[in-house]
């Protein structure tokens, strides 16, 4: 796949078909300058990481093969240039011990499934504002 230089990218790690049909459409109300991928498992998202090299991550904490945490930790071992990356922890859970465990496993945030649309909205804009992310392309 190849993404336009100058839209940023945002890498969907999410195994339920349903909420990806979900964000897919959202984003296909969003500016040109956002394109997403998905993916539906954890090994999916460390095999294509380093070639998509996206501006933001948001992860299913319950994947099927591992869950967020460890995707994470995987993730941070695997693609050491990928440390700057904002990754968004995704859950229908809201326990504070959870949202404790992913803050300090390194999320950036803790969202609440549903996904507020325009929270996203709001999160894309600030990551698009400040030019910062995790995709350093050439």
């Amino acid at each position: 796949m190849s993404v336009h230089a100058s839209r940023r990218h945002v890498l969907y790690v999410e195994d339920d078909r349903i909420n990806i049909v979900l964000m897919e459409e959202v984003f296909r109300r969003l500016p040109d300058a956002w394109s997403l991928d998905c993916v539906e498992d954890g090994a999916q998202a460390l095999s294509v990481l380093g070639e998509l090299r996206p501006d933001l991550l948001l992860v299913d904490m319950n994947l099927p093969d591992m869950n967020g945490l460890e995707l994470l930790t995987r993730l941070r071992a695997q693609y050491q240039g990928l440390t700057a990356l904002p990754c968004v922890a995704l859950s229908a859970d809201a326990l504070p011990e959870q949202v404790q465990a992913a803050r300090a496993a390194g999320f950036t945030d803790y969202w609440i499934k549903p996904i507020d649309v325009l929270q996203l909205a709001e999160a894309l804009q600030a990551l698009d504002l400040s030019g910062c992310g995790g995709s350093q392309r050439p």
